[in-house]
């Protein structure tokens, strides 16, 4: 167990601003997953009014999550397609009852469109930006994260949610996506954002074996210097190897994070807060036993 962050994306504090706060990264991060989709391939449906939208908030919160993240657009393999207008109308009643109730939430919005983007940190203080796109599903994404100076999660992904499974082919997997990451993050350090968090979008646009290919190298990934988010939660990268379905997927998520914490990721972005939780304490122990 070692840090292979040889020079840190901070090296005086291990964060990243957020508004007038700052995420701290000296220990790795929980992020909850809260979908506002009928759609998403695990909890779909779940969380489509305020009552549920808080108690979900209020569960990820009180297991020790510090960042909530909203999903209005169902990213799964094959989902339909949602339009700009759609995807306002499920994700701004969310962020707006959150808000209120929470009023010092961490809110990550995961969403492609610089609209929906603008809008939910204009209006609402929304901290974060998670585009599973990385930034080349809107050409005007980097420009408004530039403009809006928040943290920006760049994902990789190869073609879209609709396209991303069929038959995807590298050169050379790791190689090909860490040019990806360096090309995207000097476009969308021109625009004057720095706060930057990188996530391998397991299961967009790979493999079942790619997926387990980019777990076992994952600290090449580290000599980017910049923040790893991991979301493995009940994919199915877990249960077509294990068997089972999403619903019996907690295990193999949990191994998985272990292994990811272990290689340097910063943060767990799952469904099941609290066993995540415990994965970091667990992680954390053992790491300050060998100081």
């Amino acid at each position: 167990m070692q840090n292979y962050k040889t020079n840190c994306f901070n090296s005086d504090n291990l964060s990243i601003k957020c508004g007038d706060r700052s995420i701290n990264f000296e220990k790795p991060l929980v992020m909850g997953i809260l979908n506002l989709t009928p759609d998403s391939f695990y909890d779909g449906g779940s969380y489509l009014n305020k009552t549920a939208i808080l108690k979900r908030s209020e569960q990820i919160l009180s297991e020790g999550a510090g960042i909530i993240d909203l999903g209005a657009y169902s990213t799964r393999p094959g989902a339909a397609e949602v339009s700009a207008e759609e995807e306002i109308l499920r994700m701004i009643p969310a962020v707006e009852c959150i808000r209120k109730e929470f009023p010092n939430v961490i809110l990550s919005i995961d969403t492609f469109r610089a609209e929906v983007a603008k809008r939910t940190v204009t209006d609402f203080g929304a901290c974060i930006i998670n585009d599973i796109s990385g930034g080349t599903m809107d050409d005007k994404m980097f420009s408004v994260i530039g403009e809006l100076k928040v943290p920006y999660i760049m994902m990789h992904i190869k073609g879209t949610p609709q396209t991303m499974q069929q038959n995807p082919v590298y050169h050379h997997l790791v190689n090909d996506m860490l040019a990806f990451f360096r090309s995207q993050i000097k476009s969308l350090n021109e625009f004057g954002a720095k706060d930057i968090i990188i996530d391998p979008g397991f299961g967009f646009g790979k493999t079942l074996d790619h997926n387990y290919e980019i777990i076992a190298n994952l600290q090449e990934f580290n000599q980017l210097n910049l923040p790893i988010l991991i979301g493995v939660s009940r994919k199915s990268m877990i249960y077509k190897f294990l068997g089972g379905d999403p619903s019996t997927s907690l295990n193999g998520t949990t191994a998985l994070n272990m292994m990811a914490l272990d290689q340097g990721a910063d943060i767990l972005r799952v469904h099941d807060v609290k066993e995540a939780v415990e994965c970091v304490k667990l992680y954390s122990k053992i790491k300050s036993s060998l100081q």
